[in-house]
């Protein structure tokens, strides 16, 4: 029988992976009955977290890692009912976990263990000091640690970075086409639906995901004669609330409603939906709403959500075959590799 995993924890203490980390990394901004169930189920199942219980006097630990932002939802993380459910929202950082499922699974068959990481508070310098040292190679999310950090790192271990672009040429490298992606969905609305008055809610002006999938946004929109705005209509940070929020800031803006909400990621997709419904929207038939991830929620949502959808899971299982290779190779050449998305039409856009 294989030794239990914190996927398992986390799916037995219906918590995120991210939660687990934080009981056994910063178990203070854990709240306590939450902490106290994760530790009991780790105790239950026998879980012991990777690379602890390793020396670190040897050369190798036969550990990898995985590095991530920590998109902490302030409505999530404090919800202000006292509801623990509330603060473990299943899908909350669900993104992250996906990566993480991959990567485990991948890590099993080359036979390692993985640890990993959220940056929180403690800045990103605390996070590559706690894995560096422990791990023999790692994936590292964008916007995680400074491309300088990095490069300092990279002179002794390997590194495959994931999302956002090629900042650093002798890095291996893992996105999805995001920008052709957008284009592709924004096509389908226009040309399959007739819709011409679109809106964009980005995410963050330091995400280079939501900046490609702009980019494709526009080249739609340009390649369909229509006017191309210069900014998105809206930005969030990706949570369902920063949706809900960006969502009524469009229908209070005056003057035309747009025929389309065209969201850079699921979750704010989701709390888009939430707004319109409680505005007495219909959609799709007054305004559709699309996404972009291909998250597990967008299928449960009414009206199920049409999204682009990621190779999630298989960017987890690319990076380590990356980290393998180059951990086997150490002086072959650095690869950069972009996986493909696809559409995932349901009746947000108008779809059956």
């Amino acid at each position: 029988m294989s030794a239990p995993t914190v996927y398992d924890v986390a799916a037995r203490a219906q918590v995120s992976i991210a939660t687990v980390s934080r009981v056994y990394r910063n178990p203070d901004t854990v709240r306590a009955t939450t902490r106290e169930r994760v530790l009991a189920v780790a105790r239950e199942l026998g879980y012991v977290p990777s690379g602890n219980a390793r020396g670190l006097a040897s050369r190798t630990t036969g550990v990898l890692g995985l590095c991530f932002p920590d998109y902490a939802d302030p409505e999530v993380d404090n919800p202000g009912d006292g509801s623990d459910d509330a603060a473990d929202d299943p899908e909350h950082m669900l993104y992250a976990d996906e990566i993480t499922r991959g990567m485990e699974r991948a890590a099993r068959r080359h036979g390692y263990a993985l640890l990993i990481a959220a940056s929180l508070e403690g800045g990103p310098e605390s996070l590559v000091a706690k894995v560096a040292g422990r791990v023999d190679g790692f994936a590292v999310l964008a916007r995680t640690v400074p491309t300088e950090d990095l490069e300092i790192i990279a002179h002794r271990l390997p590194i495959v970075m994931i999302a956002g672009p090629r900042e650093i040429d002798h890095l291996d490298h893992l996105q999805v086409a995001n920008d052709e992606g957008e284009y592709e969905l924004t096509r389908h609305l226009i040309d399959d639906h007739g819709l011409t008055r679109l809106a964009f809610i980005s995410g963050g002006e330091d995400s280079p995901d939501a900046a490609a999938r702009f980019r494709g946004f526009q080249r739609a929109l340009g390649d369909a004669g229509l006017p191309v705005p210069a900014e998105p209509a809206t930005r969030g940070n990706f949570t369902q609330a920063d949706g809900r929020a960006a969502a009524e800031r469009l229908l209070d803006a005056g003057g035309a409603v747009p025929q389309a909400l065209v969201c850079a990621n699921d979750q704010m997709a989701v709390g888009a939906l939430q707004t319109l419904e409680r505005r007495g929207i219909r959609v799709p038939e007054d305004v559709a709403v699309v996404g972009f991830d291909g998250i597990p929620l967008g299928r449960v949502v009414r009206p199920s959500l049409t999204t682009v959808s990621q190779p999630m899971r298989r960017l987890g299982e690319t990076a380590v075959d990356l980290l393998v290779e180059r951990l086997r190779d150490p002086d072959r050449q650095p690869r950069s590799v972009m996986l493909p998305v696809n559409q995932t039409r349901r009746t947000s856009c108008g779809c059956p």
